[in-house]
């Protein structure tokens, strides 16, 4: 199957012209966006597994793409192809995830050598063992969950008196040894310290895992005017008060839209400045797949990383698709 090439460009001519420079021979089906936007909706709609990417964008800029990249959790390969030659422009994508910068206008040799740099000359569509989730399914679990995020932001705000970035909902079912990979961007941190919390209700049983990167900490601290020595006693002290607020409050607004109440467990610490990959082997391997919800939340002004992730087990799905079906012109 061919792969799926992306170019954003507010320019005709541009897009063109770098669609001009692609391998002849290339097995790939381009497609194209205006701005920002466009590419963000087209990449949610499975297309864009590779990104050309203009900066100077009216709507949504391509600094602000490369942001909805990272906080989306999707795989999308991006290289920036800008006339904004300044060192900080090449720093700046580079931190939000570029593989690759090419100055303006490109050239068709040196956009083959750094594909092929790059390894993606090479890269094939995946394929999947199981079925994704349906497209339909994918859409009304996110707008579902972007009422709860939204109620859980607006709480954490007024807790702590600061304006909360919401996460656009990464919505995947997948095998549970694969949650590790959908949480890419949590691996880019050293080490996290986590919280893990059952629920149950109405024919419908998961797991909700909070995150705090050990990095936020001292923000943290400065939000909440802490004088005391950020201790590790005191981190998980914050880390359960995160993690009550945003799963409690996220999990109310789901179960208000299913007809649901649910029951919590008592919180269970995951463990404290260890990677991803370690707490998840070490807990969350229940289940053969899962239906997993990943939220993450940031502070403006503060470098704070909280990440909220909703794991229902397969079973739970029928439950809630059979909820969720007047949503959908045909049924589930």
């Amino acid at each position: 199957m061919p792969l799926s090439v992306l170019i954003c460009d507010d320019s005709l001519v541009a897009r063109k012209q770098v669609a001009k420079c692609l391998p002849q021979d290339w097995d790939v089906d381009i497609h194209f966006a205006k701005h920002g936007k466009e590419a963000i909706e087209q990449i949610q709609a499975g297309k864009g597994q590779i990104l050309l990417l203009d900066l100077n964008m009216p709507v949504m800029d391509g600094y602000q793409t490369l942001d909805a990249i990272q906080s989306g959790q999707f795989t999308t390969k991006t290289i920036v192809i800008s006339g904004d030659i300044q060192p900080e422009a090449h720093h700046r994508v580079t931190a939000l995830g570029a593989v690759d910068f090419i100055e303006k206008p490109v050239n068709p040799g040196e956009l083959q050598d750094v594909l092929r740099q790059h390894h993606l000359l090479e890269m094939q569509e995946p394929t999947k063992e199981n079925p994704a989730l349906p497209l339909a399914l994918q859409d009304i679990y996110q707008e579902m969950t972007n009422v709860a995020m939204g109620q859980a932001g607006e709480h954490l705000a007024r807790i702590m008196n600061v304006f909360v970035k919401l996460p656009i909902p990464n919505v995947n079912l997948i095998e549970v040894s694969e949650i590790h990979m959908m949480l890419k961007d949590i691996e880019s941190h050293e080490r996290v310290s986590a919280v893990c919390q059952g629920f149950i209700g109405g024919g419908v049983t998961g797991e909700a895992v909070c995150m705090l990167s050990d990095s936020s900490f001292g923000d943290i601290a400065k939000i909440l005017n802490i004088q005391s020595s950020v201790d590790d006693q005191l981190q998980l002290e914050v880390l359960m008060d995160a993690a009550s607020v945003l799963i409690g409050t996220c999990l109310s607004g789901i179960g208000q839209q299913l007809d649901i109440s649910f029951r919590q467990r008592l919180p269970m610490i995951l463990g404290q400045h260890r990677n991803v990959s370690e707490l998840i082997d070490s807990n969350l391997r229940k289940w053969r797949k899962t239906l997993a919800i990943e939220l993450s939340y940031g502070i403006e002004g503060y470098d704070v990383q909280c990440d909220l992730v909703l794991l229902f087990t397969e079973e739970s799905m029928n439950t809630m698709n059979m909820k969720l079906a007047h949503l959908l012109e045909d049924d589930l």
